[in-house]
């Protein structure tokens, strides 16, 4: 569903429903890292970055010859990659506050006593569970053992769809992803979906790619996958020989499944069709039985969003023994719970995940690993607290604000397009006038009290927080839509647009230094947290964006000279970007990133267009200096310096082979190129690198 920091359980849609602002970092996959002893606390008190960082700033260098270069030069020697981690940018150093923030509040609560509320004793005692590794230790595979009996005792494939039904109930992912989402062309309905999964490795070329690189990947998921089974009791050689089998059988559905790229167009993925229809390729199934295990109501249509996977998944269970599917099942529970089970699950998990995949030396500790957790099981629940402690109410007026002052750029934005007719500008400002802003926490926090939490149970804690989750989330079939909900927990440090809402999101934990700072100038923060809401706003008129009208709904608004035009521009950072070579001889995929890239771009235009405006009304003087710059250069450090960053190889490459979101560096540069005001506000020439002759604009 999330594609960003999205901390915990989150049930896959069949289309891409929101668009973040930050890429997705590895502790927040599912794969979890070594614990480190259970009495660990934070060693260090973590300090947000300042919101305009003189330290950063690299002086030797023209900005008119990267901007990059000049606003984060000095950036990476200042900010080593700690060995728990995959890479330092401002994000994850708000990250590692608000984790620290949250790991406070949790101790308090773990300690017991009468006085807790509710949900403080939910909060506290799943936290105080996570932390038991001894516990967890002791127990060995005791907790897992009757998932792992079931799958062992089936003699049947006609078992199998219950069987799968449950396992998804608390979050294995395996063979294929069922779940809710609102109908894309009906947007007051909500609709059962079902499409591709089942793979362990991120996504179907990591099966299929040539090269030295992606062989040694494969041949150590293998291992890695004959390692877990051994542990789990199999023997060496029956591991090894499941593992391959394995790999076989995921290579096949890999063969079968869409591309990360062609899964970003809805209309690619939204195929809705009677439940008749689908069954009829599911020769055999008794999917009402996996309706039921999964707690699913029995359901009259359904969203089939990638069926052409369906008859590769039906001839590939038809044709590998049942053996093999069993082994397969088994690897995916162990490799979804690894981080609640004995330390050498955990570690072997992350060796491969963190390590091999991500060039993370180290896990993080217990504490950042379990404070997070609690936020991805009981996160409105611990969000509440949050707030309460760290989220001044004055922040959310004054977002609120630059919310109202960027729509109203983009307002002016459409009337002066050039390549936009009449009647298309008219239904773009319609859409814009119905966009809904949720700015810190939900009007209605979520209710917990029928999710049971016990101090000393961390693995039934975890499923039983995925099946309430995704118990919640298939109740919502055929109910009607609640626009108030919310998608990222309070604390997250994200933001992100939803096309079938139509509304723009920004949680607490991003309304904070260095994105957000009430001390700085206006200069600053709309250079910030200004282009952050310009970026999600821009996203409902991006590639995605721009084929939902302004009530939810996948329609063509758009005259057909329009569309044309506007793609022609977007062709334009599509080849822009698809330029830049991120790590070794891997490019950009211009189109897997398009719609960040151009809410990046328009997203800055917008925020620099509002920050003009509020500055002639409050009188500003933009040539009085500060800090050595006037405003408008200060502007546009500050947006560079949102991506300043320190990031491994391995975690490069990685986010460019499955994630929308260009690397950082590019995000920068790749940005300031096409931005009109930047030649004016550092006095470069038409022709330099950062203000080339022929540039890309598409709002």
């Amino acid at each position: 569903m999330l594609q960003g920091w999205k901390i915990g359980f989150v049930r896959k849609t069949a289309f891409v429903a929101t668009a973040a602002i930050v890429a997705a970092g590895s502790w927040a996959t599912a794969q979890t890292p070594t614990p480190a002893p259970a009495s660990s606390q934070p060693t260090k008190v973590y300090l947000p970055i300042p919101a305009f960082d003189t330290s950063s700033i690299d002086t030797s260098v023209n900005p008119c010859d990267d901007f990059y270069k000049f606003a984060c030069g000095k950036f990476a020697a200042d900010h080593p990659i700690p060995p728990d981690q995959d890479g330092v940018d401002n994000f994850y150093a708000l990250f590692n506050v608000n984790t620290q923030r949250l790991n406070e509040i949790l101790t308090k609560t773990a300690e017991g006593g009468a006085s807790r509320s509710p949900e403080e004793q939910k909060i506290g005692d799943y936290y105080k569970a996570c932390m038991d590794t001894d516990a967890i230790d002791a127990k060995k595979l005791e907790p897992i053992e009757p998932l792992l009996n079931e799958i062992d005792a089936i003699t049947s494939k006609r078992e199998l769809p219950a069987l799968i039904g449950k396992l998804q109930r608390i979050g294995v992912d395996a063979f294929f992803g069922y779940g809710e989402q609102q109908d894309l062309k009906d947007a007051t309905k909500q609709i059962a979906f079902i499409q591709q999964d089942g793979l362990g490795l991120p996504e179907k070329d990591y099966y299929l790619r040539t090269g030295a690189k992606d062989e040694t990947i494969r041949q150590q998921y293998v291992a890695h996958v004959a390692k877990m089974l051994t542990l789990a009791g199999s023997t060496p050689e029956q591991a090894q020989k499941d593992a391959a089998s394995i790999m076989a059988f995921e290579t096949a559905l890999a063969k079968g499944s869409l591309s990360v790229t062609d899964m970003r167009d809805p209309e690619k993925t939204y195929h809705l069709q009677p439940i008749a229809t689908f069954e009829a390729n599911l020769p055999g199934v008794n999917f009402g039985s996996f309706e039921d295990a999964i707690h699913s109501p029995h359901v009259s249509e359904i969203n089939n969003a990638t069926p052409q996977f369906f008859p590769v998944l039906m001839q590939e269970i038809r044709s590998t023994d049942l053996e093999t599917l069993k082994a397969y099942m088994r690897y995916h529970l162990l490799t979804a719970f690894a981080g609640r089970l004995p330390n050498q699950f955990d570690q072997e998990n992350f060796d491969f995940y963190g390590r091999k995949l991500r060039g993370q030396p180290e896990q993080a500790p217990r504490w950042k690993r379990c404070s997070n957790s609690v936020d991805g099981a009981l996160g409105e629940a611990l969000g509440k607290v949050y707030v309460q402690h760290y989220f001044a109410g004055d922040s959310k007026a004054r977002t609120l604000q630059m919310v109202h002052d960027i729509e109203a750029a983009m307002d002016k934005d459409i009337d002066q397009l050039t390549w936009m007719s009449p009647a298309t500008k008219t239904r773009a400002k319609q859409k814009l006038q119905l966009v809904a802003n949720k700015i810190g926490y939900p009007e209605k926090w979520r209710d917990y009290s029928k999710l049971e939490v016990k101090p000393d149970d961390a693995l039934g804690n975890s499923q039983r927080a995925i099946a309430f989750e995704n118990d919640r989330q298939l109740n919502k079939i055929g109910q009607p839509v609640d626009l108030n909900e919310w998608q990222m927990t309070p604390p997250t440090v994200n933001a992100y647009y939803d096309p079938s809402m139509n509304n723009i999101n920004f949680p607490a934990g991003i309304l904070q230094p260095a994105f957000y700072d009430p001390k700085e100038d206006d200069a600053v923060n709309y250079g910030h947290i200004g282009a952050v809401i310009g970026h999600e706003l821009t996203h409902g008129f991006d590639d995605q964006g721009r084929k939902f009208d302004g009530k939810g709904n996948l329609t063509d608004w758009w005259t057909a000279e329009d569309a044309k035009n506007f793609e022609t521009r977007t062709d334009c950072l599509v080849n822009e970007y698809g330029g830049f070579t991120a790590v070794d001889d891997v490019k950009i995929n211009g189109k897997l990133t398009l719609g960040e890239n151009t809410a990046d771009n328009g997203g800055l235009v917008l925020a620099y267009m509002a920050y003009l405006e509020r500055a002639k009304k409050e009188g500003i003087d933009l040539e009085a200096k500060k800090d050595g710059y006037t405003s408008p250069q200060r502007f546009y450090i500050a947006f560079a310096q949102n991506w300043c960053e320190n990031s491994r190889p391995e975690s490069v490459r990685a986010q460019v082979l499955s994630d929308p979101h260009s690397p950082d560096h590019f995000r920068a540069n790749g940005a300031i190129v096409n931005q009109p005001g930047f030649a004016e506000a550092f006095g470069c020439k038409k022709g330099t690198p950062m203000v080339p002759v022929n540039s890309c604009r598409v709002w």
